[in-house]
């Protein structure tokens, strides 16, 4: 049989299996879907009133300068034309596509953008229409820097969804790869859409990191050590001591509960865990228990009574040490601040110094996750929790991914379903994956009366909690504080502004490079990113930078000597537990796998 006639027949056959899949896939297809709830309209886009306030804007500049809106109309109609015109000519006499203005973009790498007058067309034309839209929402004058804040966000997150990267009959990487594998990758990409709905009850969240390749316990967070404690709040972890001698004084870590505690224990080499043990420091780790509707009634106070004084409480009794060194990482951050000024107002001083995490205190500017902090976007997670008790994981899952987009989403996603790839085994991404719900009352006390309100370091009576008034400048413990450059959660001159307002004599501000995870998840090892010092504290942030000095390499060393120095002499190394506090079981505990009750 000729070779020719042997590859049809081939190709036919797998054309052939390739609808049979595809049928099959339609029926798995709509039955993910038939499984999606109703989401609150609150929890998916702003509420009418910013529309409203948006158009008003917008008609109140056309009256006052119709001049001006003309002429930004008629200068993008100008460039949209003559490009489609020569566009036009280039498509149909084969001449080179016209000169492309637009400048470099990561997304459009594929060499046809540029070489092929289609593809370059869409680009272009895309491009232009972008910053028509960017210049029209900057050159309102009529609101106020909270609402063109959201303005401008919630505008670019329009412009990015209709990137021509985002379809298929667009995408010339999709469709060449598509050509290339004869179809078979639509099929895969299919196949990767059924897999994400149906693991979210028809929700359609891109798996970001190959769900098989990782298991908390075996190839994440494998740092040697033991629960020695467990309440309905959390587990107490103690690591295995890797020095013969330790600093008397211990260490607690507060890890924020809207995600996992392994962050700080992902591989080996890049462990931070596995590094402070490594340093001479006996660490416990708090494992939050990830809630279920019974935790529906769990505030802060909970948190901070059954949580952090309790934990802190058992390391003193394990220890014999009266104070102990702890760290608050985002939320659990803002939470050690509170938790730090109640001590001060009963009068009792267990810690010795305090570490924060990328955390919050000042939340008079709310930087970039502020545009999900107006009242139609908490209404709408009020109305939830009160149906459901916790405030599911999925949303503050999907605020955080939309807050960088092209990199958590659109990216993934045309890699995922239009190229028909498997997601890469990637132990940041799969933690990402991995996050917690939220008890219902607790996010709101923590939205309405930190994130809104600014209760405890803004100008008030300070934020209500266990029969008192807890304020900022009640923090009067040694304090290190460590901030991320480019942090899209916790803004590091908001970071600076609750730091400086703290009581505290002794403080050190370090600024990281890179964001929220990667600036503190940042090993020696690798020497990816540095940091910048300054000892003196100006009352503008921006001064503080200004006058800063840039480090080579990760802050972990500078951190290590200034907590080496709050720790006490070295002692025999401490075994894991004690008489009262059994290992219970090995590191990293149940909690952070499952949702057991106590």
């Amino acid at each position: 049989m000729a070779t020719d006639e042997v590859n049809t027949r081939e190709s036919t056959e797998k054309l052939q299996k390739n609808m049979e899949r595809i049928e099959e896939l339609s029926e798995r297809f709509a039955a993910a879907l038939a499984k999606k709830q109703a989401i609150r309209p609150s929890l998916q886009g702003p509420g009418q009133d910013f529309y409203v306030k948006t158009m008003g804007a917008y008609w109140s500049e056309m009256m006052q300068n119709p001049g001006k809106v003309l002429e930004n109309q008629v200068e993008y109609w100008g460039k949209t034309l003559k490009h489609a015109v020569e566009a036009q000519q280039a498509l149909f006499t084969e001449h080179a596509p016209p000169e492309d203005m637009t400048g470099p973009d990561p997304r459009f790498r594929n060499p046809l953008w540029e070489s092929h007058p289609y593809f370059n067309y869409l680009k272009q034309q895309y491009l232009i229409t972008s910053e028509a839209m960017q210049e029209a929402v900057e050159s309102l004058e009529n609101l106020d820097d909270r609402d063109r804040r959201r303005v401008t966000y919630f505008t670019q997150q329009i412009i990015d969804l209709m990137s021509p990267t985002n379809f298929l009959a667009t995408n010339p990487d999709a469709l060449e790869h598509a050509i290339q594998t004869e179809g078979q990758s639509l099929v895969d990409g299919l196949e990767n859409m059924i897999r994400d709905l149906e693991a979210n009850d028809g929700e359609l969240v891109v798996t970001l990191s190959d769900p098989d390749a990782f298991k908390v316990g075996e190839n994440l967070g494998t740092a040697e050590g033991n629960v020695v404690f467990r309440n309905h709040m959390f587990e107490l972890i103690q690591y295995k001591a890797q020095t013969d001698k330790v600093y008397e004084r211990p260490l607690v870590i507060f890890p924020p509960w809207i995600n996992k505690f392994y962050i700080l224990d992902l591989k080996p080499e890049d462990s931070l865990i596995r590094w402070i043990v490594e340093q001479g420091f006996t660490l416990y780790v708090v494992s939050w228990i990830n809630p279920d509707a019974s935790y529906a009634d769990t505030g802060l106070e909970d948190y901070v009574e059954d949580g952090y004084l309790t934990a802190i409480n058992e390391v003193r009794a394990m220890t014999g040490q009266d104070k102990v060194n702890v760290v608050g990482y985002c939320i659990a951050g803002t939470t050690l601040a509170l938790t730090l000024s109640l001590l001060k107002k009963r009068g009792e001083d267990p810690i010795h110094s305090a570490t924060f995490f990328t955390a919050l205190t000042d939340f008079s500017d709310q930087g970039e996750v502020g545009v999900f902090l107006d009242d139609d976007f908490v209404d709408g997670i009020e109305a939830e929790v009160g149906d459901k008790g916790v405030l599911p994981s999925i949303f503050m899952s999907r605020t955080f991914s939309f807050l960088r987009s092209r990199d958590l989403i659109y990216g993934p996603a045309i890699k995922s379903y239009m190229m028909g790839k498997a997601p890469p085994a990637f132990d940041l991404l799969y933690w990402n994956g991995d996050s917690t719900n939220l008890p219902g009352r607790m996010a709101m006390e923590y939205l309405r009366g930190l994130c809104q309100q600014d209760k405890f370091a803004g100008e008030g009576k300070g934020f209500p909690l266990l029969g008192t008034r807890l304020r900022i400048e009640d923090v009067d413990v040694p304090i290190c504080a460590i901030a991320c450059e480019t942090d899209h959660i916790a803004a590091w001159r908001s970071s600076y502004r609750g730091m400086r307002k703290m009581g505290s004599q002794d403080k050190t501000f370090i600024l990281s490079e890179s964001g929220h995870i990667a600036g503190i998840v940042n090993p020696p090892a690798k020497k990816k990113y540095g940091h910048y010092t300054n000892e003196d504290w100006p009352e503008a942030p921006e001064d503080w930078q200004a006058g800063a000095t840039r480090h080579d390499g990760t802050w972990w060393g500078r951190w290590g000597k200034w907590l080496a120095k709050r720790s006490g002499k070295k002692i025999e190394a401490r075994e894991v537990g004690d008489s009262d506090h059994p290992p219970m079981e090995k590191a990293p505990g149940t909690y952070v796998i499952g949702c057991p009750k106590v």
